[in-house]
């Protein structure tokens, strides 16, 4: 039953490489599996069990946990709707008990199982697994105190396909700190906003015409019209990577076109040429802010704080159903200022 499961279900174990290897395990032929242990008298006990000598198997007990999470039995209470889940995510050491076990349970119990597992990898070192022994350890702690949670979170996302290993060096950490965030899409806001301080009476220009708009203008806003359709379809497959990452090369465009339209220079050759650029910019940048947020939450909010907007419209909703508009700011602030480390660090 379980490799009928997986026939019909095709996607039902991620990534591909893993799905191979729990298939080919079930073809070997599966043995009975006791739901109980009797060497040891920590876990919970099975009911019934009048001489209180059986424990439930960890792992039985565990995988259970998932479903009274959602209210099992459901009686059709709010937490309902959670189940089945799209994705269930685990590490790649315990898929075995996921994908196979976990399935067989639910099935037999005529429940459906979540629609996909998904194994991640592990995080190493300088190339080398973690380990106590060994003392390259990285502290989660020290990584915010010395990144910043949102910086964490974005190399994290970022910097490894999701499923692999991936290798943690302070390099890297600062490559995505300040060579991705503070001169990527914190200078591109960062000058843009400070432009407008100090150029348009601390308000951010109206939004400008449809004839106002060169063909260079008008490209950049419909790339960045795109990327709502490529973020879910990376997002759907579970590449978080290339949703980041193509967010980024966006932004690259974006500096791009800024540096090309020079606004620092129209504002005495064409000022009103200037505060369309500029509208133009923080128009994108609007929207990469509200794509970013699943990523970087507090640093996103921080950035459409500055941009003026609402509250009720940074959802994905709101990138075509609405646009940047004219309204008075503050004094910028960088939202990812550079990192600068002693040379002694360490994580």
């Amino acid at each position: 039953p379980l490799l009928e499961f997986y026939e019909r279900n095709p996607g039902f174990i991620q990534p591909e490489i893993r799905k191979a290897e729990v298939e080919n395990f079930v073809k070997k032929g599966l043995q009975d599996l006791s739901i109980s242990r009797t060497t040891f008298d920590w876990g919970v006990p099975v009911p019934g069990d009048e001489d209180k000598k059986h424990v439930m198997y960890v792992w039985v007990d565990a995988l259970t946990n998932y479903l009274t999470a959602t209210g099992f039995p459901w009686t059709g209470g709010e937490k309902s709707k959670f189940w089945p889940p799209s994705v269930h995510v685990m590490g790649k050491d315990i898929l075995r008990f996921h994908a196979i076990y976990w399935p067989a349970m639910l099935l037999a119990a005529g429940i459906e199982p979540p629609k996909s597992v998904f194994a991640h990898g592990w995080w190493m070192r300088d190339g080398q697994k973690m380990s106590k022994s060994i003392g390259n350890v990285i502290d989660p702690r020290s990584l915010i105190s010395q990144f910043g949670v949102d910086q964490t979170r974005y190399f994290l996302a970022s910097s490894v396909s999701f499923g692999d290993d991936g290798d943690y060096n302070e390099e890297s950490m600062l490559t995505a700190c300040n060579g991705v965030l503070a001169n990527g899409l914190g200078n591109l806001a960062q000058r843009s906003l400070s432009l407008v301080f100090k150029n348009c009476d601390k308000r951010l220009p109206d939004p400008p015409a449809p004839e106002q708009l060169t063909e260079k203008d008008k490209l950049l806003i419909e790339a960045s019209k795109g990327l709502l359709d490529t973020s879910d379809k990376f997002m759907s497959a579970n590449q978080i990577h290339k949703y980041c990452n193509n967010i980024h090369f966006f932004v690259k465009d974006a500096n791009v076109y800024i540096d090309n339209e020079a606004p620092w220079s129209l504002k005495k050759t064409d000022p009103e040429r200037m505060k369309v650029v500029l509208w133009v910019v923080l128009e994108v940048v609007r929207r990469v802010s509200i794509l970013l947020q699943p990523v970087m939450p507090k640093a996103m909010a921080h950035m459409l704080d500055q941009l003026g907007v609402a509250v009720e419209r940074r959802d994905f909703a709101s990138l075509d159903g609405s646009e940047l508009l004219a309204s008075e700011i503050a004094k910028p602030v960088p939202v990812f200022p550079r990192v600068e480390l002693p040379e002694s660090s360490t994580a």
